[in-house]
């Protein structure tokens, strides 16, 4: 078996291979980083322009596909033909990783690579996205909020070898078995949105009286009376909105519930804001007593519930109604069903605001029209909605482990399929060793790079003259008129030649020089003659 000396640190993939397989790096097997820049005015109007955007995180889906025509692009791109592995290496925790369909353009964060004889694509494609090539780039990637996978890491980025057959077994194998997985995790992401509708279609049933024809057959029945929801309060307790200006965070203050914590015919009290005692005081009308219908009037609009015994001297603050409902007269809990229901939510839309105000008026809260049926019938509204509910959240819990189980299928599956699990090994194969030694041979040993003269004094030093991997182009738009060198230089900590900087930017040479004149002269970079470290004004 031939690992290279430079992927020691892969030990464990090494030992886990069958005895036909090999580890080497993605540089020893393919030119990666290796591309072909591409003005943008010389890239055809109805050529396919591919952004990182454009692809699914993980599922690896083209999630649509401009022209340059319509996408107007005005930076380089990198220019990449079909069958070729697009990989982007901005994030790379995003796994945002393709197969090209067709020639284009991509931006020159998406790194194309052709697999070349010795790789079956599908292979390559599968690799990239497995989790010890993920651990590795997390581990090598440099930048804090914009990490980014360096060509160099890249190229020494380790690489399971299989026979070459095999390796179109196993990427058939994983294409059939990653299909199914997605599918599935594809249908079990359909599900909270159904049960969203499920519980909108119960409530809306049992506020038609739906849910209860058969108890009112069983039952002495009494038509509904309409009622305004006002009429329907305590004598002592109008609808209002709670705390105006909350202020400033107050340790063991007052717990005041605000938009966010108000859901759909539940509570979300993380984030709650809790306030001083004195504001609670001076809001009196809105200390909950528990047992209060609560409204999102503002902000989070469709959020209502009942208040709960515990909340006892907790507020409100001003985006949230209070309604406190008289029990002899109705159940709160029938209200807020009734509140939550379409026919409400659609009587208070449709009521003209001004044009500034987004919300629900509290006046208009006030005079909504309520259907009462007898209060032993709204019990059983009640009673059967809420048992609806508790199956619609049991059904989600199961859903939310089945999701967490589907997303450890795909790396398992991986990790098994490179492991040599997956399909058997056919004796017959030619083993890795001597695939890896006929690469050897035909890419030939790597030629030395020049080394750059000094640079003159009284000038920025210039770019070495050098072949560089070109993955970054001074049109990008973290490079244009942004400390782009500097920042590379404070990462790496230590004052650094022209020649080290220019090896880390990954920029054309014209384009590094003309960068780094401009950062010089703008005080991003300070030229010590024979080293650059960041100037004054490096950000």
């Amino acid at each position: 078996m031939t690992a290279s000396p430079s992927v020691g640190a892969d030990s464990a993939l090494d030992s886990d291979l069958p005895p036909s397989w090999a580890l080497t790096t993605l540089g020893t097997v393919t030119d990666y980083g290796k591309t072909v820049k591409v003005e943008p005015q010389d890239i055809p109007p109805e050529a396919w322009v591919l952004e990182l955007e454009d692809i699914e995180k993980d599922s690896s889906r083209i999630l649509r596909r401009l022209t340059q025509t319509e996408r107007r692009s005005l930076s380089t791109k990198n220019r990449f033909v079909a069958g070729e592995v697009l990989y982007g290496k901005l994030r790379p925790y995003l796994n945002k990783v393709v197969i090209a369909d067709a020639p284009g353009f991509c931006t020159t964060e998406i790194v194309p690579v052709q697999a070349g004889p010795a790789l079956e694509p599908r292979y390559l494609f599968h690799w990239l996205k497995h989790p010890a090539f993920l651990k590795y780039v997390e581990a090598t990637s440099h930048g804090m909020n914009m990490p980014r996978l360096g060509t160099d890491a890249g190229r020494a980025a380790p690489l399971v070898l299989a026979p070459r057959p095999e390796q179109t077994r196993i990427a058939d194998k994983l294409d059939t078995l990653l299909a199914r997985i997605q599918a599935c995790q594809d249908r079990l992401e359909a599900i909270p949105a159904l049960l969203k509708r499920f519980r909108q279609a119960v409530v809306n049933a049992g506020m038609l009286g739906e849910l209860t024809a058969d108890w009112r057959k069983a039952s002495a029945y009494t038509e509904p009376s309409e009622s305004e929801l006002q009429a329907l309060c305590e004598a002592d307790r109008v609808i209002t909105y709670g705390v105006v200006k909350l202020g400033d965070e107050f340790p063991y203050g007052t717990p005041c519930l605000r938009t966010s914590n108000v859901r759909w015919l539940r509570f979300e009290n993380e984030g709650m804001k809790r306030i001083a005692p004195s504001l609670s005081g001076q809001y009196a009308r809105t200390v909950l007593r528990g047992g209060e219908v609560l409204v999102n009037v503002r902000g989070t609009l469709g959020g209502v519930a009942v208040s709960t015994a515990e909340m006892k001297g907790w507020n409100v603050s001003r985006e949230i109604a209070v309604v406190a409902i008289d029990k002899e007269r109705a159940s709160a809990e029938y209200v807020a069903l009734w509140i939550a229901s379409d026919e409400s939510q659609r009587w208070l839309g449709a009521i003209k605001k001004g044009v500034a105000y987004v919300g629900i008026n509290i006046e208009d809260l006030r005079r909504l029209p309520v259907r009462l049926p007898a209060r032993d019938e709204q019990d059983e509204i009640v009673r059967r909605v809420h048992s609806c509910l508790k199956l619609a959240d049991r059904i989600e819990a199961r859903c939310a482990a089945a999701k967490e189980q589907a997303r450890r299928l795909a790396p398992l599956t991986l990790d098994k399929a490179f492991r040599g699990e997956l399909v058997p090994q056919d004796p017959n194969d030619e083993p890795a060793s001597a695939l890896l030694a006929r690469i050897t041979t035909q890419r030939g040993a790597p030629t030395n790079a020049a080394v750059a003269r000094a640079p003159r004094r009284g000038r920025p030093p210039r770019a070495p003259k050098e072949s560089a991997s070109m993955t970054k182009s001074r049109q990008d738009d973290d490079v244009m008129g942004q400390p782009y060198l500097a920042r590379h230089l404070r990462r790496l900590g230590t004052p650094s030649s022209a020649e080290a900087l220019f090896k880390m930017a990954e920029l054309p040479v014209a384009d590094f020089y003309k960068q780094l004149a401009w950062e010089v002269a703008q005080g991003h970079l300070k030229d010590n003659q024979s080293t650059l470290e960041p100037g004054h004004a490096a950000g």
